[in-house]
């Protein structure tokens, strides 16, 4: 059976990446996906590990190259996904987790409907949601201003996904999240029933 992609979205701040991480570090099965951006690298992020960081010219490269299963200008940068790395870990089995936002969500669905659940994240409130970004302390004021308005967007794409998961105890999201991980390989849209059932008679 081929394994699925579990789309994760939700506001900067909301705790999203910091789950997807403790996820894929409890599943042997489960890969984070690895971004490609064009945005600065923070303080202690690797090349390869965290992103992939490029250029804005290499990135609309690769853009007109077809390489990018999807990709998004957030907050000014471009984020993207390799198309090829992906198809290959569905086929071996394993669970893509993906990081990203409303705009790749959309994107994912399309191109793979069958194989992908989708989860947003978001905090109890707007007020936690600056709280975290601030005590963060990689923004400044003008850019955490921004970031909340941009949420303020997101969260009216939530009827876009298959769960909601307010991120307010970290270790209980984080069993919520490794469930839906793992119910997601038995989505019954994911299998051609009638491949399954010819190969059932045998």
């Amino acid at each position: 059976m081929d394994g699925s992609l579990v789309v994760v979205s939700g506001p900067s701040g909301s705790g999203k990446s910091s789950l997807c991480r403790r996820v894929c570090s409890q599943f042997d099965f489960a890969s984070l996906s690895i971004s490609t951006t064009t945005r600065p690298k923070r303080e202690g992020e690797k090349d390869g590990e965290d992103y992939f960081f490029i250029t804005p010219d290499e990135f609309k490269r690769l853009i007109d190259k077809g390489e990018f299963l999807e990709w998004a200008e957030v907050h000014g940068n471009y984020y993207g996904t390799s198309k090829t790395w992906v198809e290959k870990t569905l086929r071996s089995g394993k669970t893509v987790i993906f990081d990203i936002d409303v705009q790749g969500q959309a994107a994912v669905v399309r191109l793979f409907p069958r194989e992908t659940t989708t989860v947003f994240v978001t905090t109890p409130s707007l007020t936690v949601l600056r709280e975290r970004l601030s005590v963060r302390g990689t923004d400044s004021e003008t850019v955490i201003i921004k970031r909340l308005q941009n949420a303020l967007d997101e969260m009216r794409c939530i009827d876009q996904y298959d769960y909601l998961l307010i991120n307010d105890q970290f270790d209980q999201s984080v069993k919520v999240l490794e469930s839906i991980v793992i119910v997601s390989l038995y989505k019954r849209h994911k299998v051609s029933l009638g491949d399954f059932i010819d190969h059932w008679q045998h």
